[in-house]
This record gives structure tokens, C-alpha cells and sequence, in this order.
């Protein structure tokens, strides 16, 4: 394992120098078809797989270095937008294509140092993954690091999509690296040179300080060696109290499934509770409405009869009136006939006295025929009094029936004044009732109309939803029609149509996949598949854009 970790330390530093030098003579601007690049991820390869532990599963072993790259999305956020894009490719199927997508994506970012930086500083997580004596694990990965950064000099424009990443042979090719170096000096230009031998110094430069780097690492790791024992027996107590908190935990998740399925039974059993609510008030207000319209003419027909009433009660208040009159006058006539009638009786009796006093002088005087006279004048004065008397009895008779029948009138008045106050009392009862109603109508109404509009509110948050999924969705299918177009397969500019030559450059558009030029393709934009703002063509900035509008 020592040899193998030379060789491929020698190995990575030769493809770097040459993929660096190589770059500078093409203007520091490399793409996927680049057969050094190809050569420098084959080597890179090679370097993460060695010493990594063969997992055993139902199907075979497998042997992949996707998991311990897959790691650095936890102790690294920012490389979270690359390991979603690369789950999210449709044409990588294997966990090798994974991992080669993935390099492919942190050299175009110009953080694959970084990024491996990051991953061999957990040895602790690493153990995991690889055996004793790995080159990751080891001196010679924390050097590879450190080479790495010298390829941030390079701009990289990679094809991911287009390439069948799962199905490639990882296999190193020394052809290019044996070749005569008399014969390419000759070839090259003085000022190529020159530059080559300012990165080759730079490079010289980087090593001196790498090795500064490995020294002060070996002095951290004599340091954490020391430091190790205390943290096992840390480590001890806090294996126990994670126990006792995932315990704690699943106790919580339990309780709160609990809580959730109550929650929403009484979600349920309250919407359930409202719709019936609902439902019930649709129909009281049905039934009030029905109510209210029968209330309405009771109330006019009330209304009428107590017009009606009213004219009949002022009627016989006005005979009542007319019949106390007439009482009054008849009372009067009976104190007069009355009188008149004590004064004929005194006038009869004056009559039969003197009748009395006649009788008796006739008989003193023996006058037989003033006798016959006198008693003839007596008796018709006494039947002259008896018809008279019979008269006025009868007369009596009919004024007292009169009075009797007028009377009995009276009383019936009476009694149709309070029936009719009675029914007075009663309208003002129902008029009472039907204030109460009203009020109480203009209460639901209200109530009425709050539901409506809170409904009105809910349908308008269904409708928004609605749209933004809809757009959602025409996105998702207008990113899924795109392809990623190939250098090969264009000629000249998608939007301008000017052909392509080597003052005017090819530029891939990184949300349709297009290629277009350099005054087409000036504008960039934060895409959900880079975590930085990219270049985009002047449709899409503009579609993006209007799409952004849209969706605030």
C-alpha cells in the first residue's frame, strides 16, 4: 500500500503539470472532450477508490466512492446544490456515475480543493469508509489537496448531462506522458515557454509550501493523538446520553404522532362540525325567510283589522256618545213626566175632595136632582182620571224598556271595546315579536355573510395555489424539454446567427442548453441546479425573470 500510494502521488502530480500546462497554451479554457482533463479524473479516481472497504450486499459487493463524496454535503452546506443536482440527473444511474458527476461539477465551481480539504480532515467519519494505510488517510492525500488548488487557474466548461458517466473504464493512459520533451520544446513558442516554467514555479512554489503544511499537520496530529484518550472517554459519556436521548426521542416522535392524530381527528370532526353547522344555518335561514315572509302578512292582515277595529270602536264610542245623550234625554223626560204625574194626582185628589165636599152638601140640602147630576159629573171625572193614569203607566212602561234596551246596547258596547282592546294588546305583542325577529334576521344575515366572505378568502387562496402550481408545473416541463447541446453540433449563434470563429466563442446557455455568443449570452442569473449566479441567453434571462414576477 505504500508503493501504491507513490505511484499515485507521482501519478497525480504529473497529470496536474501536464493538465496545467497543457491549459495555458488553449487560453486556460478546457472542455469535457480535453483528453488530459479525462486522464486527470481517471487518476483522481483512482486516488479516492484506493483502500476503500467493500460493502456486501444482496446483490454483490460494491465498491464505490459516491458515499464518502456523498459525506462532504454534510460537513460542507455549500456543496449541497451539487449533490441535489447530481441525485436529481436522469442519466446516471450507478453510484461511480454519481461521484464522476460530481468531480465534473466541483471543477467547474473551482472548489474541488476545498471540498477534498474538508472530507480528509474527518478521518474520524473516513474509518468508515476506507482501510488502514488509504491515501486519504495518509500524508500523501493532504499533498493531492494541496496540488488540487493549483487547478483554479483553469476554466473548465464541462458537458455532465450529455456524457455516459456510469458505463466509463477508469484507465490510466501513459502515452501522453512518455513523450520525447526535445521534440515539444522544439515545438513550442518562447512565450509558451516562459509561462509554462512560471507555472511550473508557482507549482515548485505550492509543493515547498504543502510540505510547510504536512509538517505543521504532523505536529496537530502528535497533539491529537494526546488528546484522543479524553475524548474516547468523552465520547463514552456521550454515547450514553445520546442513548438516553434518542430514547427521550422516540418517546417525543411517539407522543407527538399521538398529538398529530388527535389534531387532525379533531380537525376533521370540527370541519365536519362546521359544514353540518353550516348546512343547518342554511336552512334556519331558509325557514326564517319563510318565517318572516308569513310574519310579514299576519302582520299587514293584523295591521288592516286593527284599521278596521279602530273605525268600528270609534263608531260606537261615537253612539256610545249618542246613547248617553238620548239617556240623559229620556231620564229628563221621565223626572217630567214624573212630576207631571205627582201634579195630576194632586190635581185628582183636589177633585175628589171637592167631589167629596159636594156629595155632602147635596145630601144636607136633600137636592135630588143636583144628586143625579153630581154623581154623573163624579164618575166621569173618576173615569176621565183612570184613563188618564192608564195612560201615563203606559207610557212609563215604554220609556222603562226603552231605557232597558238601551242599556243592554251599552253593555254590549262595552264588552266589544275590550275585546277589541284585548286584540290592541295582542298586535302590540306581535309587533314586539316581530322587532325581535327582524333583529335577530339581521344577526344571521351578518353572520351569513362573514361565513361567505371568509369562504370567498379560502377559495381565493385555492385559486393562487392552484396557479402557482400550474406554473410550477409548466416550468418543470419546459426544463425537462431541454438538452444540453454539444460544441460539435453548433455552428453559429442560436439568437443572432453569426457563424462562430475565434474572436467570437461558443457559450453554453446553463438553463436550456443551447450555445450561443458572447453578446447573446452576457447576462447571468442563480439557477436552483448552481449555487452561483450563471450565464444565461437573453430568452431565458427574460423568461426567468417574468416567471420571477409572477411568482412574488
Amino acid at each position: 500500500m505504500v508503493v501504491e500510494r507513490s505511484n499515485l502521488l507521482s501519478m497525480m502530480k504529473l497529470s496536474i503539470k501536464v493538465l496545467i500546462q497543457s491549459s495555458l497554451s488553449l487560453g486556460r479554457s478546457l472542455d469535457s472532450e480535453y483528453p488530459p482533463l479525462q486522464q486527470f479524473f481517471v487518476v483522481l479516481e483512482h486516488c479516492i477508490k484506493h483502500g476503500l472497504k467493500v460493502k456486501k450486499t444482496f446483490i454483490g459487493q460494491n465498491k464505490s466512492i459516491w458515499a464518502p463524496l456523498e459525506l462532504i454535503e454534510k460537513l460542507c452546506p455549500e456543496s449541497a446544490d451539487i449533490a441535489t443536482s447530481v441525485r436529481d440527473m436522469p442519466g446516471i444511474k450507478t453510484g461511480l456515475g454519481r461521484a464522476r458527476a460530481w468531480l465534473h461539477l466541483a471543477l467547474m465551481q473551482k472548489k474541488i480543493a476545498d471540498y477534498m480539504k474538508v472530507l480528509i480532515n474527518r478521518r474520524d467519519l473516513l474509518g468508515e469508509f476506507y482501510d488502514p494505510g488509504a491515501l486519504i488517510m495518509e500524508e500523501e492525500g493532504a499533498v493531492i489537496v494541496g496540488m488540487l488548488v493549483g487547478l483554479n487557474l483553469i476554466d473548465a466548461n464541462l458537458c455532465v448531462k450529455g456524457e455516459d458517466l456510469d458505463s466509463q473504464v477508469g484507465v490510466i493512459d501513459f502515452s501522453m506522458y512518455l513523450k520525447d520533451p526535445q521534440a515539444t520544446e522544439n515545438t513550442q513558442d518562447d512565450s509558451k515557454m516562459t509561462a509554462i516554467l512560471d507555472q511550473k514555479h508557482y507549482i515548485e512554489e505550492l509543493n515547498r509550501h504543502l510540505s510547510c503544511t504536512v509538517m505543521d499537520l504532523q505536529a496537530k496530529m502528535d497533539s491529537l493523538e494526546k488528546t484522543n484518550s479524553k475524548l474516547i472517554e468523552e465520547l463514552t459519556a456521550a454515547t450514553d446520553r445520546i442513548n438516553v436521548l434518542r430514547e427521550e426521542q422516540e418517546q417525543l416522535k411517539q407522543e407527538n404522532a399521538n398529538i398529530l392524530q388527535s389534531s387532525q381527528r379533531k380537525e376533521e370532526v370540527t370541519l365536519q362540525d362546521s359544514q353540518a353547522e353550516l348546512e343547518t344555518y342554511r336552512q334556519t335561514r331558509q325557514g326564517l325567510d319563510e318565517m318572516y315572509n308569513v310574519v310579514w302578512k299576519q302582520y299587514k292582515e293584523e295591521k288592516r283589522i286593527r284599521q278596521e277595529l279602530q273605525k268600528e270602536l270609534e263608531l260606537q264610542i261615537g253612539l256610545k256618545q249618542e246613547m248617553e245623550v238620548a239617556m240623559k234625554l229620556l231620564e229628563k223626560d221621565t223626572r217630567e213626566k214624573q212630576d207631571t204625574l205627582v201634579a195630576l194626582r194632586q190635581q185628582l185628589d183636589h177633585v175628589k175632595n171637592l167631589n167629596l165636599q159636594m156629595f155632602n152638601k147635596a145630601q144636607v140640602l136633600h137636592l135630588t136632582p143636583f144628586r143625579f147630576r153630581f154623581i154623573f159629573f163624579f164618575r166621569f171625572m173618576c173615569c176621565f182620571c183612570s184613563l188618564f193614569r192608564a195612560g201615563l203607566e203606559s207610557a212609563l212602561s215604554t220609556e222603562k224598556e226603552q231605557r232597558q234596551n238601551l242599556q243592554r246596547e251599552l253593555q254590549r258596547e262595552q264588552d266589544n271595546s275590550t275585546e277589541l282592546r284585548t286584540q290592541l294588546q295582542q298586535l302590540q305583542g306581535l309587533q314586539t315579536e316581530l322587532l325581535d325577529l327582524r333583529q335577530e334576521k339581521k344577526q344571521l344575515q351578518q353572520l351569513c355573510e362573514e361565513q361567505e366572505q371568509a369562504l370567498q378568502e379560502m377559495g381565493l387562496h385555492l385559486s393562487q395555489s392552484k396557479l402557482k402550481m400550474e406554473d410550477f408545473k409548466e416550468v418543470n416541463k419546459a426544463l425537462k424539454n431541454h438538452a444540453w447541446l454539444k460544441d460539435d453540433e453548433a455552428t453559429q449563434c442560436k439568437q443572432c446567427q453569426k457563424e462562430f470563429s475565434i474572436s467570437r466563442r461558443k457559450h453554453h446557455c446553463r438553463n436550456c442548453g443551447d450555445i450561443y455568443c458572447n453578446s447573446c449570452s452576457s447576462n447571468e442569473l442563480a439557477l436552483p441546479s448552481f449555487p452561483r449566479p450563471v450565464r444565461v441567453c437573453d430568452v431565458c434571462h427574460s423568461l426567468l425573470l417574468q416567471r420571477s414576477s409572477i411568482g412574488s
